[in-house]
């Protein structure tokens, strides 16, 4: 042991008890991406935890300079990549806001659908594997993970038959959206979301009736109110912390002033509240869709005329920031343009991001096995971290 970190592996904790310090990640299932927790640990006990990132870095925001405003959308769904929706109406928001560019209503409606659709069909991909990671007292957790992953397959085919893609879309495009609804897809879409809302109410009497999963989730990872606030997480951690804020109706974009939803929160801002939370999202998003078919108007998708080649699409000099409520929290896009075809500077606020800084705070005196269930409740996707 030449190396002098490394001669600190072991010392002598508080007490007189050894201390390890010990990795887990970035090659871990229950990290949920290539990420590395430094753990010090008292016996089982975690005494301090430090933060790992940059193993995914694909350099998003100046690769976003040299595009054009018609070819990014397709690569900002490759940051949150399990809510690419969102990633995409953030940046288009951003640079409608410096070209004050009116988008028509059906396509905000449009915009509103996809995204709660999109919601929806992250929190099925974050409900099937949070059981999968604590699973192995649940004795169940692979049902549930199932059971997630065939609703989300019914979302991803509306997807395929709007977009002809099931993950990344390209779906938006400054000035409004690329694709109209398909004959049919309307209907579709009601029976998707009728059956998903039925088979909520099976994912909650498996999982509440569970006293194994109570007690993996409740009074575990507790984030109170002012340390929510202080730290600047977002979305449902924040929710579930007690804080009733939501961009959709704080600060509306894209029409969401027109439609009937509340926002869940929950107080006792440990894992279980933030499960509580986001199976009320659920609940939310589907009210959202109906009203988005029922209220959909007529008229056209975009305000201008389909490309016919890319970088047609000029932005006058300016410089917004523009924000959604993804299914993790803000997401927000910083652009400077400079006229020119392409944006001058372009800086992502990534939800994960924001949310991992939580971590150091509320991990230390619980087991290592809570870490896998305090990671999994806080959802974070990596593209949006590293960028």
């Amino acid at each position: 042991m030449a190396d002098p970190e490394a001669r600190k592996v072991i010392e002598l904790g508080y007490g007189g008890n050894e201390r390890l310090v010990m990795n887990m990640g970035p090659q871990h299932p229950s990290a949920h991406g290539v990420f590395r927790m430094i753990l010090t640990l008292e016996g089982e006990t975690i005494a301090a935890l430090d933060s790992v990132i940059g193993y995914l870095h694909r350099c998003h925001e100046k690769l976003g300079e040299t595009l054009t405003y018609a070819q990014y959308p397709s690569i900002a769904s490759k940051t949150d990549y399990v809510a690419a929706m969102t990633s995409e109406l953030a940046y288009v928001l951003a640079a409608e806001k410096i070209g004050k560019i009116e988008v028509p209503k059906r396509a905000q409606y449009l915009r509103v659908l996809v995204a709660e659709l999109q919601r929806v069909a992250s929190h099925c991909l974050w409900l099937g594997t949070w059981c999968l990671d604590i699973g192995g007292a649940l004795g169940g957790g692979a049902t549930v993970f199932l059971y997630c992953f065939r609703e989300r397959e019914m979302v991803l085919d509306l997807f395929e038959s709007l977009t002809g893609a099931r993950l990344l879309y390209g779906f938006h495009q400054v000035g409004g959206v690329r694709y109209d609804l398909p004959e049919g897809w309307a209907q579709r879409c009601r029976d998707t979301v009728d059956r998903i809302d039925q088979r909520l109410d099976e994912y909650e009497s498996m999982l509440e009736s569970n006293t194994a999963f109570l007690i993996r989730s409740q009074r575990v990872g507790v984030i109170s109110r002012e340390l929510a606030q202080e730290v600047g997480i977002a979305g449902p951690l924040l929710r579930g912390s007690g804080v009733d804020f939501d961009i959709r109706r704080d600060d509306p974009y894209s029409s969401y002033a027109d439609f009937d939803f509340k926002i869940p929160v929950e107080e006792a801002g440990d894992c279980y509240a933030r499960y509580r939370v986001r199976m009320q999202e659920f609940r939310e998003s589907i009210k959202i869709v109906r009203q988005a078919l029922d209220g959909l108007p007529e008229g056209p998708i975009s305000s201008r005329p389909a490309l016919k080649s890319v970088g047609q699409v000029r932005i006058p000099k300016g410089e917004a920031y523009a924000r959604v409520e993804g299914p993790r929290g803000e997401v927000g896009c910083y652009l400077i343009a400079d006229g020119s075809p392409k944006p001058y500077r372009m800086k992502w606020r990534g939800a994960s991001f924001s949310n991992l800084s939580i971590l150091p705070h509320i991990v230390p005196g619980h087991k290592v096995a809570d870490v896998v269930a305090i990671m999994g409740s806080v959802d974070p996707v990596f593209g949006e971290v590293d960028r």
